[in-house]
């Protein structure tokens, strides 16, 4: 377990009111971003199936977050998702990238409206270009949620995403959710990868801004 001081309520001293500028590894992933080339390998009936898909996705610095003496700095996102050339939501997800400075800890959490949430965790240099985070369904603290339906019949029991940051301003992710499938012996894994291209830069967070 990590060590934790005796005094819970004390704040720290050393916020910065920009988040853009103290956001470790996750600062190149700031903006609005597009990829139209990415791969969603899916379980159905008859086998996996590949579905390409493009991407959008908005990441904007929120004010630094607290918790006592915790220090965090973050991006609140929007992925949405659709086929090529269709305008019907195939994919649509919310959430936050943290970093906290003080451990060197990257958290991503994910709310999807098929009634789950994902809290995924790893660690980091600030100057990281590639770094992993990892979720798994008996995790006390990093763990997944599903409603009753999907834990009967596609039981998510791992999720990782892998994020790399490359040198002509693109990011990409690859990510692996491990389902146990009703019927099936062995674990499926879904996964899903894109590189994403900068359309626009972030919005400065509110404290930044005043």
């Amino acid at each position: 377990m990590a060590q934790f001081p005796d005094d819970i309520y004390v704040e720290p001293s050393n916020v910065n009111i920009d988040t853009l500028k103290n956001l470790g590894p996750l600062r190149a992933m700031a903006g609005i971003w597009q990829g139209r080339r990415g791969m969603d390998i899916k379980p159905k009936a008859e086998g996996p199936k590949q579905q390409e898909y493009v991407e959008h996705i908005e990441l904007q610095p929120i004010d630094p977050q607290t918790n006592g003496p915790q220090l965090f700095y973050g991006l609140r996102y929007h992925t949405h998702v659709v086929k090529p050339d269709q305008v019907k939501t195939y994919h649509d997800q919310v959430g936050y990238w943290l970093w906290e400075p003080a451990t060197n800890t990257v958290i991503h959490t994910l709310t999807i409206p098929r009634a789950q949430t994902v809290m995924a965790v790893g660690t980091a240099s600030a100057d990281a270009k590639e770094f992993e985070l990892i979720a798994t369904h008996d995790s006390e603290s990093f763990g997944i949620r599903s409603a009753p339906f999907l834990q009967y019949a596609f039981k998510t029991v791992e999720f990782r995403i892998q994020v790399t940051i490359h040198a002509d301003a693109t990011w990409s992710y690859d990510e692996d959710t491990v389902l146990m499938i009703r019927g099936k012996p062995e674990p499926f894994h879904h996964k899903d990868r894109n590189t994403l291209s900068k359309v626009a830069e972030a919005t400065p967070n509110p404290l930044a801004r005043k």
